[in-house]
């Protein structure tokens, strides 16, 4: 790797592991982080997970585990340009979405209405949640012992009153200050990786249509650009040439961007970059147009009825295998009916259905809501 910046954030000075350890060989302790995360059981559920699309709804959609490496790819890329850490920003990058619920946001917003008065329920607090504890794997700790760096950028967003509770980690929400350039970074790729495979999916299962797409500044311009430089391309390629150039300008506006607005801080320390204020953005313009095309997918392709049929579907899922399970907690499996029995009975069941995947949260539906009796 490249040298880094005087602002990054580096291996060398991390603010350390909750448990100490060993120090790595042959690799960094980002790197470490890295490599726990991929290992992870979480990180391999994410290739059962949704996007938009439910699971078994087709083999070509995009799963969380396609998505979370097309986010890696992206990140790491910017990071390359802008001299920042490319090991953390591809850790965080990997490890953003662990705590997504089966069945997308559907399932986290039927989760979060189930926790209500326990705690509520929130995907990027259980993908801390998730490296911090749920992980079960070393003889030493729970969890992946991620670095503080690492968990920083995994937590996006967090309430006053949560963070309180995160001691060193919810610092930074109660004092209004940022997080690692590597953490900025890794959020908006996130953004440029979902807009653009959801147009795609969109286009994929039939829900969206080009003609419509021709309404919306993103696409129609470099969909203008490939029918002028390829008259006659099919649908597929045609469609692959515009979201390729899609993500090209995005990731050029963005690395742009925030190179010019890193300059004109002044930053020099990753101490600064933490009281400054967030530095990895989008142009104005292309920022405008992003929100547009939000707004464009919402009302197109999230808000479809067919997507709304199978969010409603998924939602009733997790609410009746939340509400059995909490009826009777000798229908967990052993280890989150320890939990269960131990701590929180709610957030043990929140735990166990977090952590299914799509296809998983509906045999288990099954199971307990067949009349048969298997």
């Amino acid at each position: 790797m490249a040298d880094t910046s005087p602002y990054a954030a580096s291996a060398g000075r991390s603010r350390g592991r909750r448990f100490a350890e060993d120090p790595p060989q042959g690799r960094n302790e980002f790197q470490r982080d890295r490599d726990r995360i991929i290992h992870s059981t979480a990180f391999r559920r994410l290739e059962y997970k949704t996007q938009v699309f439910v699971n078994h709804e087709g083999d070509l959609y995009r799963t969380r585990l396609t998505h979370s490496l097309e986010v890696a790819q992206i990140a790491r890329a910017v990071a390359r340009g802008l001299r920042l850490d490319e090991d953390l920003t591809e850790a965080i990058a990997l490890a953003h979405d662990l705590g997504h619920t089966p069945f997308g946001h559907a399932g986290q917003d039927a989760l979060h209405a189930c926790m209500r008065g326990h705690g509520g329920f929130e995907h990027n607090l259980q993908s801390l949640r998730v490296v911090d504890l749920l992980e079960t794997r070393y003889a030493a700790f729970d969890g992946l012992n991620l670095t503080f760096e690492t968990r920083e950028g995994v937590l996006k967003h967090c309430s006053a009153a949560n963070a309180r509770k995160l001691g060193e980690l919810g610092e930074r929400f109660l004092r209004k200050r940022q997080p690692s350039l590597e953490a900025q970074l890794a959020n908006l790729a996130d953004e440029i990786a979902y807009n653009n495979h959801d147009i795609d999916d969109g286009l994929r299962s039939g829900l969206l249509a080009l003609e419509q797409l021709r309404e919306v500044r993103a696409f129609a311009r470099h969909l203008t650009d490939v029918e002028a430089r390829y008259p006659g391309l099919t649908d597929r390629r045609l469609i692959h040439e515009t979201i390729r150039r899609m993500i090209d300008a995005l990731i050029t506006d963005l690395a742009h961007t925030s190179a010019g607005n890193i300059r004109r801080s002044g930053v020099k320390s990753l101490e600064e970059v933490r009281r400054a204020p967030a530095l990895v953005q989008f142009s104005t313009e292309t920022a405008a147009e992003q929100q547009e095309l939000k707004q464009f997918l919402r009302r197109n392709l999230y808000q479809h009825f067919l997507v709304a049929r199978m969010a409603n579907k998924a939602r009733r899922i997790v609410t009746e295998l939340f509400g059995a399970l909490r009826g009777d907690i000798r229908m967990l499996p052993p280890q989150h009916r320890t939990a269960a029995e131990r701590d929180s009975p709610e957030r043990a069941i929140a735990d166990y259905i977090a952590g299914m995947t799509d296809r998983y949260a509906i045999r288990e539906h099954r199971r307990l809501f067949a009349v048969e009796i298997t």
